[in-house]
Formats: structure tokens, sequence, C-alpha cells
């Protein structure tokens, strides 16, 4: 019979926890396992892309192409899915597709740059579509089932209103006292600028001597 004291884990289910700076003896000592000193010893330390001096490898990869900040990103419908959006009677054949009914009818999730028009697929039914920009085997198949393809630009952000995101008015200056006006303080400090002046003139002047002396 098996007592409670006597149950344990199958060999090898549980592992001893690393006890690092133990000891030389313990195998994990002094530096535990991390090698020397310096910052890679330290713990929350990882240098990316970093190969120890030498040349790291996003370096000595070429550069190949580039990314144009001016591309347009458009959103990319196949004349298959329009087909089986108007069978499923998301869409109206009636009335143009515009990028408007394919955001509406969720043939695209949102509207980007446009949305241009693929020839994958199949369309059966005659549609006019009002699109940024289509393919040629698009405009074709599109052509082939009596429809029509019109480029047409998206529109621009509506101008502001007026007045809106101008900059607020300038406060106008305070006025100017009527003494600074007339010129009170400021002739003040001239006219006591110019005393000095003829006390000093005065004092050089010598004095002028009688004939009778």
């Amino acid at each position: 019979m098996m007592r409670l004291n006597e149950i344990s884990d199958r060999p090898g289910a549980t592992k001893a926890k690393k006890r690092v700076g133990r000891g030389l003896g313990s195998g994990l000592g002094k530096t535990s396992g991390r090698g020397q000193k310096g910052q890679k010893s330290r713990s929350g330390v990882a240098v990316k892309g970093f190969e120890g001096g030498q040349m790291p490898l996003h370096r000595r990869l070429p550069k190949r192409g580039f990314s144009n900040i001016f591309a347009k990103d458009f959103n990319e419908v196949n004349l298959g899915r329009v087909q089986t959006a108007i069978d499923a009677k998301k869409l109206d054949a009636k009335n143009p597709i515009t990028v408007q009914a394919l955001l509406d009818a969720g043939l695209i999730r949102r509207v980007r740059d446009g949305v241009r028009l693929l020839g994958d697929g199949e369309l059966k039914t005659k549609v006019s579509f009002e699109v940024t920009g289509a393919s040629s085997g698009a405009i074709k198949a599109v052509e082939a089932a009596g429809g029509t393809v019109t480029m047409t630009p998206m529109p621009q952000r509506t101008a502001k209103a007026e007045g809106e995101g101008k900059p607020k008015k300038e406060r106008k200056a305070a006025p100017k006292s009527s003494a600074k006006k007339a010129g009170g303080p400021p002739a003040k400090k001239a006219a006591a600028k110019k005393a000095p002046a003829k006390k000093a003139a005065a004092k050089k002047a010598p004095a002028k001597k009688g004939k009778s002396e």
C-alpha cells in the first residue's frame, strides 16, 4: 500500500533551478556562467545586430530597390468579385458602380487612394464602372459585356470653412500716455544730460583778468 509521503513525480518530470553564484565548486560560481566582465555580463542587455565588432550582416548585404514615397495605394477589385456581388444582390447593376458602392457592398474595407479594377474572373452583366483606374484586360472584359469604364480621380479634401484655421488676430498695442507724447519725462532726461555738459564748460573757461591788474 502506498502512503502519501511516498508519492513523487516521475524521474525527469521536474528540473532543479540553476543556483548561480554559489562558489567555485558549484560549477556556476564567480561569473555565474556569463563569462567575463562588461556590458553583456549584466542582465537586460541585448545589443541588436552587434556581432562583436565585425561588420554586421545588415551592413554586409547590398541594398536592393527603394520605397517610393509618392506611390499611390489603390484597392484592387477583380471582375469576378464584382459579378459575385451582383449575383448576391449586394450591387445594383442598373446603377454605376462607384467607389462608394463597392465600399457599401463590402468589396473594399476602406477607401485609400482609389479603386483599380482588374480583369481576373468573368463578368456576365452589363455594368458601368466609375473607378480610379483599370487594367487593359478589365476594360476589354467590361466592354465585351456591353458595359463602360470611366476613370474618375479621387476627390481631393474639402476646403476648410471660411475663418477656420486662420491665426488669431494680434492684440493691439496699448496707446502711449499723453505725457510721453508731449515730451514730458524724455525731455527732462535730455535736459538733465545737457546740464552736466554746461557745468563742465563753465569750469574749463578761465576767468578774465582786468586791465588794472
